[in-house]
């Protein structure tokens, strides 16, 4: 009877000594969370995860945000597979811009580019000449006061090494005044002027001095009208104001020019077609960049 009772007292003392060596090796909660958390920061697809781990009674209770629902899969998978788990309670959310607003944060503070220079208009100071090319022509006996022509521009025309414009643009003038010449009296006149200019399609209104010539009655011409026999009466001259008298400036082109009367006869003032004529803008022409 004395054996059997040491034999319960002996099993029944191994049985709570087996019990008190698995309850000290079961980890605590505090074990239990700090390794979850461990292994989500080491783990290549949760690692950027924002996740706060809790345990009570091995229960663990997940908290935080995840990308995306795989890595919130992989997160819970990480608590229940850790030692001493008895269970998880996943309480995160599933926030796919969650890395991409501090970015948006920064663009939104960010400064603006600084705007581009804006292009600058072309000026063409008065004085500038325009050495133009009739296309039809004048004469103080068959021209009417008012009348109208066109030319086209002989020679370029560049302001600070930008070209403003080019040649063979469209050039409008009129005749400021025509006077045909009497035959035994009166004096012929011709006076021109240009009114606009077309560059790239678009016209603009330009304001030149005259370019006036006058033959006196028989016999005699103005110095405005004589330029040599050997120029084929082309005038060589400076631009004025207008004014009788006043020379047609640079007419350039063999034996183009203004013809006036000669010594005896009555020649009128006459420019054939195709003669070039320089004129003188008398206000800026203001032109928008080359790039408009």
């Amino acid at each position: 009877m004395r054996i059997h009772k040491l034999s319960i007292s002996i099993a029944l003392s191994t049985a709570l000594l087996g019990l008190s060596i698995a309850c000290s090796k079961h980890p605590s909660d505090d074990t239990i969370a700090k390794d979850i958390q461990t292994k989500v920061a080491a783990d290549p697809d949760a690692k950027d995860s924002d996740i706060n781990v809790a345990a009570k009674d091995g229960k663990v209770t997940l908290s935080g945000k995840v990308k995306t629902p795989a890595v919130r899969q992989k997160v819970e998978q990480i608590a229940r597979e850790e030692p001493g788990t008895a269970g998880v309670d996943d309480q995160t959310v599933v926030q796919p811009d969650m890395t991409s607003a501090p970015q948006q944060a920064a663009q939104a503070v960010a400064p603006p580019p600084p705007a581009k220079p804006k292009p600058q208009p072309i000026i063409v100071p008065a004085g500038t000449a325009l050495t133009v090319r009739v296309g039809q022509a004048l004469s103080s006996k068959t021209s009417q006061t008012g009348q109208t022509f066109l030319a086209t521009l002989a020679q370029p025309v560049s302001v600070g090494g930008r070209r403003a414009i080019p040649t063979g643009s469209t050039v409008s003038g009129t005749v400021v005044t025509a006077k045909a010449k009497g035959k035994f009296k009166g004096e012929g006149e011709l006076s021109l002027a240009l009114t606009s200019v077309t560059v790239k399609g678009h016209t603009y209104t330009i304001q030149t001095g005259e370019l006036s010539s006058t033959s006196k009655g028989k016999g005699k011409r103005t110095a405005a009208t004589t330029g040599g026999g050997a120029a084929g009466g082309a005038l060589i001259g400076g631009l004025a104001g207008g004014g009788k008298g006043a020379g047609i400036g640079a007419l350039v082109g063999a034996g183009a020019g203004l013809v006036g009367g000669a010594m005896t006869g009555n020649k009128q003032i006459e420019i054939p077609a195709e003669s070039a004529l320089s004129f003188q803008l008398s206000a800026p022409l203001t032109l928008p960049p080359p790039s408009e």
